[in-house]
């Protein structure tokens, strides 16, 4: 791994653990752009599976330190749902590979598509673990009830996918131009 790579992969478990971290201990609950760091991953990162670790070794991370710090809304390991997660980050990478050029088109429509995947995958878990009842009514339930903490994720995948596509093109054009100055 170059280490241009290693230095965005730390970057973005870093920001994927501090934004979990800050975004709970705040009550900003979904607020974190978890997805989005898995988009921008499958992005800009060549290997998929470096791709797919970045983004599930952020909330990993985050999850161990709920582990150690439990409150009452944050409770680190959750059992069968906690996969189901895990699995919307790797969609989420995995759009983000599918993404062949990066523009504005692209980076709203994968940030759509990856929030969407996650939320999809992520209360199916929820279901599976069967607290609103295995019926059709439980199914639909389940995702009625999180259609609020969907909102929340899905304005935070869009201001992190922002954010974190803007500082690439800022880093992107600064490093040609202080290359050639160092000529």
């Amino acid at each position: 791994m170059k280490k241009t790579q290693l230095f965005v992969a730390i970057g973005l478990v870093l920001f994927a653990v501090i934004s979990r971290i800050v975004c709970a201990e705040t009550g900003a609950y979904n607020f974190a752009p978890v997805v989005a760091i898995g988009l921008v991953s499958g992005m800009l990162v060549k290997d998929a599976k470096t791709a797919i670790l970045i983004a599930l070794l952020g909330q990993f991370l985050a999850d161990v330190y709920f582990q150690a710090f439990p409150t009452t809304t944050n409770f680190g390991f959750y059992g069968l749902s906690q996969v189901f997660v895990y699995g919307g980050l790797i969609a989420a990478a995995l759009i983000g590979r599918a993404m062949n050029k990066v523009n504005t088109a692209t980076i709203v429509g994968g940030t759509f598509a990856a929030s969407v995947a996650f939320f999809i995958i992520s209360n199916l878990g929820y279901f599976a673990q069967g607290f609103n009842g295995y019926t059709a009514t439980g199914f639909v339930k389940t995702y009625v009830d999180a259609i609020p903490f969907f909102k929340n994720s899905l304005q935070a995948d869009f201001i992190g996918s922002a954010v974190m596509f803007a500082c690439y093109f800022a880093i992107k054009s600064f490093l040609p131009a202080r290359a050639i100055k160092a000529a």
